[in-house]
């Protein structure tokens, strides 16, 4: 079950609980701080099941044309049971509902970690095609690549 979460401290708790649960992808923890701090004033949804939450993912406006995927976590022991896609769909709901042309999303790019190449798999997957890759956007360690989708 998706749900839209308004409550700005759920929002916080349930970005930190998560992303905590994924130290191959957020294992830094300034960087859990500032997603979770700032996913308390982006458009949030949640994936529930059995009453428990098993992923979230917030939206955040990069222009008002395009809306970028913030933040996205699926609880590990939930991984390839769809709810990322079911995720996604809500958030795609959303941004055609609120007239955004275009949909960006972040990550490393493919190639470097394993952990990260199903990432981009999974952003392709969703539709998603390569915009742009940013060797010193992050570090060299970690090329940031941008991915994006029209509406």
């Amino acid at each position: 079950m998706i749900i839209e979460i308004k409550n700005e401290d759920q929002k916080e708790r349930i970005t930190r609980s998560i992303l905590d649960q994924l130290p191959d992808w957020f294992g830094i923890q300034e960087a859990i701080d500032e997603y979770a701090i700032d996913s308390r004033q982006y458009p949030f949804w949640i994936a529930s099941e059995n009453e428990k939450t098993v992923g979230f993912i917030s939206l955040k406006e990069t222009s008002p044309y395009t809306c970028e995927i913030y933040v996205i976590g699926v609880l590990p022991d939930y991984h390839g049971r769809k709810i990322g896609t079911q995720l996604f769909e809500a958030f795609k709901s959303y941004a055609k509902e609120k007239n955004y042309s275009f949909i960006q999303v972040k990550t490393v790019k493919q190639g470097i970690y394993s952990y990260y190449d199903k990432t981009n798999q999974f952003y392709q997957h969703l539709g998603f095609k390569e915009l742009e890759a940013f060797p010193k956007l992050w570090d060299e360690k970690n090329v940031c690549q941008i991915y994006i989708q029209s509406i």
